[in-house]
């Protein structure tokens, strides 16, 4: 074992044992081609001697590092070749060309045997001729057109020919075979790769040795790997590799054999003198020399091809090349350990794991795999396994989750080693579990499940039946690593190592019903892990988060997924109601028991005999959790089952709904009992307890029941009046009365039309089709109306048969009672009840949407229900987003309280109010107008609501794009004005210029198409400069909102900029033209008047952008409530998606300027605090296109990336922490000249 000074650390120390004793210079000279021209038939062959394989007199040195000593003859036995005569080519004889080799390879389909014959033949007949072949082989290969000519070889040096090659070389195209992107590049280079094995071992027995060939072919790939050329660096070094490799091999094969013979040798001189065979002995000690002489020379070749290629090349610029060589080298090491499996040779695996490139980083990696999984290797890798073992662990965090999934599979190699891994260095691996990338999370649960399992058969734990002990050491496991909220990422991992263990559904329930044995927090983990599995099995797919890719799913995993279902439900069915029985006072356990049912096949419960009297006794289970708790996450699991028990489709529907409407005449006559004494302010506390309860049962259940029959309404809209009326603000009171008349709408809308439950049904369903369609979401409340996703037709109004409308009576009422409940959430906006007044918010938000214009297209007769808000209402929920949700108020609370999760929570529903607000805007139940005080806190809040703001731009230009224009131009005068009259510093001048930077990206790059806009904008932004000063005020205090509006400047066209200067000199007086403010503007539209932005005006091309951005596509938008990859939960009625964090998106505007159009403007109320303006009501009118709008395309859009460019492997060894980010490493291909992309 070497010292740990071997391991050096420096590209000093490197340099050094590079350069030391070369052999570069050597080989060059004594290959000069002047030198091996032959003529006449060639002599017997003599001992060698030649200086270029003077190296070493072992057969391979023991490290690389061993100085090189000069090999004196010695009087051993010399090989004679026979003779054989040198003959000319004659010109009408045909041998096979570079070309024809060249074509061989990039095929990819010709026998590369029959190839490599047809050269050989050609080389035994002229040996120079062949050669030279061979280089022009080499040199084509390399993507050079320049040809080596039989008088270079003869008179020039290898030097002088790359210098030459070089000088010829193409420099139209950066492009070689070897970065070929498409097929074409794995094609030749697996072809490449063929012809160079086949060719070494075809000449292992013969040419290998003839002192003319490998060593004229190394000098050559040693000068061109040398080159400035990217091209002959990265393609010699490929092709120098593989020669190595393909001498490892005939290296291993000699050293075979020359043990064989040694031992043969031994053995018949073991044997007395009359024993032994006559000459034997001298036959098996000649056999021996050569073999030793064989074995001499090709270490004198390895050393001489890892010494000028692989030291220099290892750490080259180029990543491929670095890739190569340690691919190389792995290699070497698994097939000849015996020399080259030491210190020497492995500390450039180690040096290479802090390779700055990931590709370089895996194959290092990849190499070591194959080291650790030889047991009779972990001897050797001792040293280095403590030398590099802090890095291995610390690159499970790589940036390159590839990289990471192949080092924790490295890692599980070690730990099954003798000292394998401690405890706190498993700690590295463990959280991994629950890493988003589904890969990575996979090694790390196999890891984890090796590491159980181990625990286990050390504790001897296996006298427990079956898999008892198995879900002990897990359930442990999850409540020390204080993950208590991601099961279901715990079992995602697990699934492919342990899937027989976690559908183990007997032990599992064994274990809850057993009266000892579990704790309590274990039997809630236990109960988490085992519903976690249940939806694994039975949806087969990753939690969110986690996406699996594109594996398409075949009939036999549909079989299997059926299989499961049908094994979960036949277990789970009598078992199920023991469970909820057993856990039904623990509103936790309840809630996720109660989950179960939604992966049962239920048509069993009708169809497989006995099993109808187990639905008799979940009804009366879920009945009496109703009536238990008050909990809104149980009732909430409650009513989501009830939904799901009451659809048409099973035929056990009518039990269902006959059971639950009794459970809802006994709430509503709980209900009345107390209402009376609520209404007059008589009720004491146990009574408003009482009342509050069965209201907020009701409510849960309204979400999958249709409330209507029980009139509940009215009394509802009298008990919030009267409270507010009285100032007693009871909370759960309130919000539950808020929902429950809500729903109360939400479901007459849907009745108001059809008369049959099959036709309500059928309507609801396409009036949920149509605004998801346009990225409409209601979110749970609504959603639960059907309790099944919406049926996927595709046009509601030819698939919906007309009714006659219901009488006028009923809508004037409807519409009546609409306005009321507006009036009282108006009321609710004002009180200082947090839970009050963002639960009128949202609701109000779900409602306006559903009695909007845009939902009475469906069918025409609900026009009369069309409600839009009052200018008071739109007022008050302006004011409301500038106090609650645009606020830093309860977040500095929540900052000294040092509660992160309340904030997360907090934030998360300012979002879901936000985005309900921003809806509103976007279907024209607000103007567009109303959105000024959204833009204007684009900036400021980027961080917490930059998506939902930056696509509420972009899909406002979609409606209109003009308008849109004008409304970012009005909000940046609003905050401007705002600025003049509270007399601030001109740094707030620098804040709205920062905002208007911002904005002024959100047009794109498509300046044709974003060119009316801009014009409208700086058109209103000029007008508002100059506009007339109001009395007493001599100067004209807006000038100054020109440097605010030139940095719109750059995206206009030159034809536009001379319009827009014209504008200006129209508006502007003649005496503030010299003002700094106007000459700034002034210089903004003359700065940029390129040829590029012309010609993009004239072709209607988008410009190429300056820096490409990393941006994979987010699967839905921030309106789609099924896209957010989150495991908060929404808030109850909230229709608006929660937040994806770290997810970006393509800034894109699809569709055009006229696909969404709005008629008359809608009335604009000024967004204040205090409401007070009126105007007229106008209804906007928008084309039926709106049905199949882009709106539903609403994604999350990106800021910039920052990008890093590539980095120089000068500096690999850089610290760990470097690559702890899951980002990938930057891709991009920096403009430059042909000539500098050729040459590194």
């Amino acid at each position: 074992m070497a010292s740990e000074d071997s391991f050096v650390d420096s590209d000093e120390a490197m340099v050094d044992f590079c350069d030391s004793g070369s052999d570069f210079e050597v080989t060059l000279k004594a290959t000069k081609r002047g030198e091996m021209a032959v003529t006449g038939p060639r002599p017997p062959k003599r001992p060698r001697h030649k200086a270029a394989w003077r190296v070493s007199s072992s057969p391979m040195p023991a490290s690389p590092d061993s100085p090189v000593q000069q090999q004196q003859p010695s009087g051993r036995t010399s090989r004679q070749a026979s003779p054989r005569p040198v003959t000319t080519l004659s010109e009408g004889s045909r041998g096979i060309s570079a070309e024809n080799i060249h074509d061989a390879v990039c095929s990819g389909k010709s026998a590369m045997v029959t190839v490599v014959d047809e050269w050989l033949d050609s080389y035994k007949q002229s040996r120079e001729a062949g050669l030279l072949v061979l280089i022009n082989f080499v040199v084509r290969s390399c993507g050079c057109k320049g040809v080596v000519s039989r008088e270079m070889l003869d008179n020039m040096q290898n030097a002088e020919i790359i210098g030459k090659l070089t000088k010829e070389f193409n420099e139209d195209s950066v492009n070689y075979p070897l970065c070929t992107p498409g097929p074409q590049l794995k094609r030749f280079k697996a072809g490449l790769c063929e012809f160079v094995r086949v060719l070494v071992r075809l000449c292992q027995n013969s040419l290998i040795y003839d002192e003319y060939l490998f060593p004229s072919l190394v000098a050559l790939l040693t000068g061109l790997s040398d080159s400035q050329v990217r091209a002959f660096r990265h393609t010699s070094t490929l092709i120098a590799m593989k020669v190595m490799t393909g001498l490892v091999e005939v290296a291993v094969l000699v050293s075979v054999q020359l043990q064989t013979s040694q031992r043969q040798h031994d053995m018949e001189n073991s044997k007395g003198a009359h024993e032994r065979a006559p000459g034997r002995l001298e036959d098996l000690q000649a056999t021996i020399s050569e073999l030793q002489e064989n074995r001499g020379e090709l270490s004198c070749m390895m050393n001489t091809t890892f010494r000028g290629v692989f030291v220099h090349r290892y750490r080259d610029q180029l990543a491929d090349i670095r890739a190569t060589c340690i691919e190389e080298l792995g290699m070497w090491l698994q097939k000849d350990p015996e020399d080259f499996l030491n210190d020497g040779y492995l500390k450039y695996l180690g040096w290479t794991l802090h390779d700055k490139q990931s590709p370089v980083r895996l194959r290092c990696v990849r190499a070591l795999q194959g080291l650790y999984q030889e047991k009779e290797f972990i001897g050797r890798l001792e040293f280095f396994t403590s030398r590099f073992k802090e890095r291995m662990l610390s690159m499970v965090l790589d940036k390159d989750p590839e990289v990471a999934v192949e080092v924790v599979n490295l890692l599980l190699l070690l730990q099954q080693t003798e000292d394998g891994l401690k405890e706190e260095e498993c700690g590295h691996i463990y959280p991994l579990v629950y890493a988003s990338n589904r890969a990575l999370a996979s090694a790390a649960g196999v890891f984890l499940f090796k590491k159980l399992k181990t625990v286990l058969a050390s504790e001897q734990q296996s006298a427990k039946s079956g898999n008892a002990a198995f879900f002990q050491i897990l359930i442990s496991f999850f409540i020390q690593s204080e993950f208590h909220e991601h099961g279901a990422y715990l079992v995602d991992s697990l699934w492919a190592a342990a899937r027989s263990e976690l559908r183990d559904w007997d032990t599992m329930t064994a274990l809850l019903l057993q009266e000892s044995g579990l704790v309590y927090e274990e039997e809630g983990v236990l109960i988490e892990l085992m519903m976690c599995a249940v939806r694994q099995a039975a949806q087969a797919t990753p939690p969110v988060g986690r996406t699996q890719g594109r594996k398409n799913v075949t009939g036999k995993d549909k079989k299997v997924q059926e299989q499961d279902r049908r094994r979960i439900t036949s277990h789970f069915i009598p078992l199920l109601p023991p469970l909820l029985a057993k856990y039904s006072a623990d509103a936790g356990k309840v809630s996720l028991l109660l989950k179960a049912p939604l992966y049962f096949s239920l048509e069993m419960y009708s169809s497989a005999a006995g099993l109808d009297k187990h639905l008799d006794l979940l009804l009366s289970q879920v009945w009496g959790i109703i009536e238990k708790h008050t909990d809104v996450e149980v009732l909430e699991a409650c009513a989501t089952l009830v939904s799901t028990l009451c659809a048409d489709r099973y035929t056990f529907s009518s039990r269902t709904n006959l059971a639950f409407s009794q459970l809802m005449d006994g709430l509503t006559e709980c209900l009345s009992a107390y209402l009376g004494d609520l209404v007059q302010g008589t009720a004491d506390d146990d009574d408003v307890y009482s009342a509050a309860a069965a209201l907020k049962r009701i409510a849960a259940l309204s979400c999958a029941m249709d409330p209507t029959g029980w009139k509940l309404f009215d009394s509802c809209l009298e008990l919030l009046k009267s409270r507010m009326e009285s100032r007693e603000f009871d909370k759960e009171l309130m919000v539950s009365a808020l929902r429950c008349a809500a729903f109360y709408l939400m479901w007459a809308k849907v009745n108001a039309v059809n008369s049959t439950p099959a036709e309500v049904l059928i309507h609801t369903a396409f009036i949920l089709l149509w605004m998801l369609r346009n990225s409409l979401t209601l979110g749970p409340s609504f959603t639960h109306l059907l309790g099944c996703s919406p049926p996927a037709h595709n046009n509601a109004t030819t698939a919906n048969p007309r009714r006659p409308c219901r009488g006028q009576e009923e809508v004037k009422r409807l519409k009546k009672d609409m306005r009321s409940f507006c009036r009282v959430c108006e009321t609710c906006l004002c009180l200082n009840q947090n839970e009050i007044r963002d639960q009128a918010f949202e609701l109000l938000c779900d409602l306006l949407l559903l009695y909007s214009a845009s939902s009475a297209r469906v069918e025409p007769e609900l026009g009369a229900l069309v409600h839009l808000p009052s200018d008071s209402l739109r007022s008050e929920m302006s004011a409301f987003l500038l106090d609650y949700v645009f606020s830093d108020c309860e977040d500095a609370e929540l900052d000294v309280e040092g509660e992160e999760a309340m904030k997360i929570t907090l934030l998360q529903k300012r979002r879901n109010q936000l985005a309900g607000y921003c809806k509103l805007v976007l279907f024209g139940v607000l103007d567009l107008t109303a959105a000024t005080n959204v833009f204007k806190h684009y900036n400021k809040y980027f961080k917490d609501f930059g998506d939902i703001i930056k696509e509420t731009v972009s899909k406002s230009k979609v409606i209109d794009p003009v308008r849109s224009a004008k409304t970012v131009c009005l909000c940046l005068q609003q905050m401007f004005s705002e600025m003049l009259t509270e007399e601030r510093s001109r740094q707030d001048v620098g804040e709205i210029r920062d905002l208007a930077k911002r904005l002024a990206m959100s047009f794109g790059i498509d300046l044709k198409r974003a060119r009316k806009p801009l014009v409208a904008l700086h058109v209103e932004g000029v007008r508002f400069a100059f506009r007339e000063p109001p009395e007493g005020d001599e100067q004209r205090s807006n000038v100054a909102f020109l440097e605010i509006l030139s940095e719109f400047s750059f995206k206009l066209l030159q034809q536009d900029r001379v319009h827009l200067a014209a504008v200006l000199k129209s508006e502007c007086p003649d005496a503030a033209l010299s003002w700094p403010s106007v000459r700034l503007y002034q210089r903004s539209l003359e700065g940029r008047s390129s040829a590029k932005a012309k010609v993009t005006g004239e072709r209607g091309d988008a410009p190429t952008a300056k820096r490409k951005r990393s941006t994979p596509q987010v699967g839905g938008s921030w309106l789609d409530g099924s896209s957010v990859h989150s495991s908060l939960p929404p808030p109850a009625l909230a229709s608006t998606a929660q937040r994806q964090p770290a997810c970006r998106a393509t800034e894109s505007e699809p569709g055009s300027e006229d696909e969404f159009s709005l008629g008359s403007s809608m009335r604009r109320v000024k967004p204040c605090r205090h409401p007070s303006l009126s105007s007229s009501h106008t209804v906007p009118t928008v084309d039926t296109e709106d049905i199949n709008s882009p709106l539903n395309l609403l994604s999350l859009i990106a800021d910039d990336d920052d990008e890093e460019e590539d980095p120089d492997f000068k500096d690999y060894e850089s610290d760990s922490d470097n690559d702890s980010a899951y980002t990938l490493p930057s891709t991009r291909h920096t403009s430059a000249s042909a000539l500098d992309e050729l040459f590194a």
